[in-house]
């Protein structure tokens, strides 16, 4: 028997037939929500979050200038420098970690510290440029170093120590992988431009840092007494002179 064209719609649609019973079922599917059912899903969304978490890409806690790779001017036999700047970028106190494959030839300076919120320096890379076999080789010969920046969130207060990094590894983060890239120090270019005024901007910082803190003001001895300097030595060599003159 053929079936009419009001049964194909009901076939195909049968919650229009049964609409009494539809909305009767979702008024329990929202009660069992409230008994649990919701909680018991948000629980397994947890879970899986949980299990996906490691695969997800990590978030970055420093900024990098150059972000991708350190140039070096090529001057075969000699030992050139680069420098990248290295920026605190969230509200923790940061640690970072520079790592090199080639440890006989590169050296980083600092090769570690740790980084107030929103702190940033330059470090300062060393590599020595070893001659080339063939002469005529270009300049943008292919190199295997690479450099690695390694992050960890750490509490305030706490000192920088290399070992931090292998006690607490699970909480690491590569940060980047940094690639060598030459450039001709006879030919200007923006990248050796901006290089020369970071490596000028790092020996500045480590000149601040060698000289000795400026007094600014008297010191405060005991339970706030006042003392100036120069009115102690005056004092002093008075009574020096009296002690002379009474001889």
């Amino acid at each position: 028997m053929p079936i009419t064209g009001e049964r194909k719609l009901w076939k195909l649609c049968p919650f229009w037939q049964y609409g009494t019973r539809t909305a009767s079922s979702t008024q329990n599917l929202h009660h069992s929500n409230q008994n649990g059912i919701g909680s018991t899903a948000s629980r397994s969304s947890t879970s899986v979050f949980s299990v996906v978490r490691p695969f997800l890409p990590a978030r970055r806690r420093l900024r990098l200038d150059p972000a991708k790779n350190l140039y070096f001017p090529y001057e075969p036999g000699k030992q050139v420098q680069s420098a990248i700047r290295v920026k605190n970028t969230t509200k923790s106190f940061i640690a970072f970690k520079f790592q090199t494959n080639a440890p006989k030839s590169c050296y980083m300076r600092p090769p570690g510290g740790i980084l107030t919120p929103g702190e940033s320096i330059i470090a300062t890379v060393f590599k020595f440029v070893e001659n080339p076999e063939n002469s005529e080789k270009p300049m943008d010969l292919k190199t295997k170093d690479k450099f690695k920046i390694m992050s960890l969130k750490v509490k305030e207060g706490t000192e920088y120590a290399p070992e931090l990094f292998d006690e607490q590894k699970e909480q690491v983060t590569i940060e980047q992988i940094l690639l060598v890239v030459f450039l001709d120090p006879e030919r200007p270019s923006p990248a050796l431009d901006k290089l020369k005024l970071q490596l000028a901007e790092a020996e500045s910082a480590i000149d601040v840092r060698k000289k000795p803190p400026v007094d600014t003001g008297p010191k405060v001895v005991g339970e706030g007494l006042v003392i100036d300097e120069w009115k102690e030595r005056r004092e002093k060599y008075l009574a020096r002179q009296q002690v002379e003159a009474v001889d």
